[in-house]
């Protein structure tokens, strides 16, 4: 099956937020999934993705990242979500996914590409691995909602 990847524009944020919306969901943590379409329109300057559609241009997984600064190596890819439909996972989408986000981190010059998975997530941290990502489980998420911070 041929497989389009392209660099998302506003008119695929809804699909996005939806895809968003289950990963969230996939992650078992779908009442922590508060952004919106309207606010991803509003927000579009902080981050960048890449959709894959199939041959019905249906949406079907999406890698949204953004650059960031880390005190230690300097300017670095954050890749906040690499997410691709389960119906169509093990097709190597998420290989062309991941190859896109080595390409922008070289094309921009970042010293460091990151992300996240969670603990029990199996098949993406084989997935990871496989790639040659290294792996720390020594680090602790620290979050602070909306509310927390104007609190």
């Amino acid at each position: 099956m041929k497989y389009i990847l392209r660099k998302a524009t506003e008119k695929d944020f809804v699909a996005i937020h939806n895809l968003i919306h289950e990963l969230a969901v996939f992650e078992k943590a779908s009442g922590q999934h508060s952004n919106s379409v309207q606010q991803m329109i509003e927000e579009q300057a902080y981050f960048n993705a890449f959709v894959v559609e199939n041959q019905e241009g249906e949406i079907i997984a999406m890698a949204l990242y953004f650059i960031a600064y880390f005190t230690w190596v300097g300017k670095s890819l954050y890749l906040d979500d690499l997410y691709v439909k389960k119906e169509f996972r093990g097709e190597g989408i998420g290989k062309m996914l991941i190859d896109k986000i080595f390409e922008i981190a070289k094309k921009e010059n970042c010293k460091r590409l990151r992300w996240q998975v969670l603990d029990w997530n199996t098949p993406a941290i084989d997935f990871y691995e496989k790639l040659g990502a290294k792996l720390d489980a020594g680090w602790i998420n620290c979050d602070f909602s909306y509310d927390k911070i104007r609190n």
